[in-house]
């Protein structure tokens, strides 16, 4: 089966009551803070999403994705690959009473100005958000041994003859 582009937009209402699944690829240019944030992005990423109603009649729009990217190893400073697999559930943010209604499962996903949600965008925030903090190699696979992470000379420790305060003590008890 051949993989289609995700469209860059969708109105959730209309998907959700057709029960719309899109199964395809987001090209790498599309990913533009994502690049920005990493050594670089190797691939399209993979992406499922899936639009329905839940038992409260909310619209639910749940998928997972997943991409290829470089990152910079914060202990060795080598450039190794790094696969970022997310899955996500979102309803969209209508007003204040949608967000008391959502259950804790639902993350909420804001509409643009014609009322559709930005697909792209959402599924760039969840690679982002999935991030290493610090991102570093296993440590098997670094070349610096986690034995030799100091750096500079350790003094060495001197052993000073410091006179001991409770001397005086001893004069006072004679």
């Amino acid at each position: 089966m051949q993989k289609v582009k995700i469209p860059r937009t969708v109105d959730p209402g209309k998907a959700a009551q057709k029960r719309t699944d899109y199964d395809g690829i987001i090209q790498v240019s599309l990913f533009k803070r994502l690049n920005e944030s990493v050594e670089g992005v190797k691939r399209d990423a993979n992406v499922t999403l899936s639009f329905g109603l839940d038992e409260q009649r909310l619209i639910v729009i749940s998928g997972k994705a997943n991409i290829e990217v470089d990152l910079e190893c914060q202990r060795c400073n080598e450039v190794f690959a790094h696969e970022c697999e997310v899955q996500f559930t979102y309803t969209p943010f209508f007003s204040e009473k949608s967000e008391e209604e959502a259950p804790e499962e639902y993350d909420l996903v804001d509409l643009n100005e014609y009322g559709e949600v930005d697909l792209i965008q959402l599924v760039e925030d969840e690679f982002i958000l999935n991030m290493p903090q610090i991102a570093m190699h296993d440590e098997a696979d670094c070349s610096v041994n986690s034995n030799n992470l100091v750096f500079g000379d350790i003094p060495e420790e001197t052993v000073e003859d410091k006179p001991n305060p409770f001397d005086v003590l001893k004069s006072l008890k004679r």
